[in-house]
């Protein structure tokens, strides 16, 4: 019959993120956004491009949310439970990010997490984010658990995730304390996301903006940063702080053309999150 609609099985590649849109329902989402002017950044990179060295925006955002998130350890948390809610602060602060990636032909999102990113320095974030956007998720360790979710049964994979995933004890090496997220590669100037934790960063492009400076309209390349929050965990001021305190660090930039000292590398055991994440 012609126009005959025909439902065929999920791809196994994309039961990774449909296991962890399944498991993030339960978190009350609440949405914020800022703008930020990324003069400094652009005059930071532009001298390390110079230097033969190269960072992108997500490394930037990664080093600064990081060094925020650990002075908010309210923030820097997940909750887990209904009858009895319990909420875990961790002292490490483990940046998760997206990746868009090609498995068996179809483009899907995967993540990964970057363990005590609040102690690498910048050099070290970048190293650590293109190793990830350049790793086969076919063959990359860090990705079996994804390799393994798309391999079982549905019941079973729900069960695997779970295990994975929901314990305090290790979500914040599963699934990070924080998530970044970026599409600003394309014409997207803003955009929100959850991303499984309790604070969740989306990326939109840097574009050429009119702003106002000493009473006076300029142009400067802005970025739209958003911000959405976990409500059972944080309220909104508390967020409104962090998303300030990002927002001044990126712009910090422009007042030291450099980033902060670090306090030491970051952690070799960076891992694939076992799920999907956001795109």
């Amino acid at each position: 019959m012609s126009g005959r609609v025909r439902a065929v099985p999920v791809a196994p590649v994309r039961r990774p993120t449909l296991l962890f849109l399944e498991e993030v329902r339960p978190i009350t989402p609440v949405f914020l956004d800022t703008e930020v002017d990324m003069s400094g950044v652009r005059t930071h990179r532009a001298g390390a491009h110079e230097q033969g060295r190269h960072y992108s925006t997500t490394a930037y955002v990664l080093y600064v949310a990081a060094r925020v998130l650990a002075r908010h350890p309210e923030a820097n948390a997940a909750v887990r439970g209904r009858i009895r809610p319990r909420v875990a602060r961790y002292a490490s602060v483990n940046g998760k990010i997206t990746l868009d990636k090609t498995v068996g032909g179809r483009r899907v999102v995967r993540s990964a997490v970057l363990t005590e990113v609040h102690r690498a320095d910048l050099d070290a974030v970048q190293a650590e984010v293109d190793r990830f956007r350049a790793g086969d998720p076919a063959t990359m360790p860090e990705f079996a658990p994804a390799r393994t979710l798309e391999r079982l049964p549905w019941p079973l994979g729900q069960l695997a995730f779970r295990a994975g995933v929901r314990p305090l004890n290790r979500r914040h090496r599963t699934v990070g304390t924080f998530a970044v997220t970026s599409l600003g590669h394309r014409p997207v100037d803003g955009f929100h996301s959850v991303g499984g934790t309790t604070i969740t960063l989306g990326l939109g492009r840097i574009a050429d903006r009119p702003v106002v400076r000493d009473g006076a309209v300029a142009v400067a390349p802005v970025m739209r940063l958003s911000l959405t929050f976990d409500h059972r965990v944080i309220d909104g001021a508390e967020a409104a702080d962090v998303l300030a305190e990002i927002k001044d660090g990126i712009e910090g930039f422009a007042a030291t053309g450099r980033p902060g000292a670090a306090d030491a590398g970051p952690s070799r055991q960076s891992v694939a999150a076992p799920q999907g994440g956001a795109s």
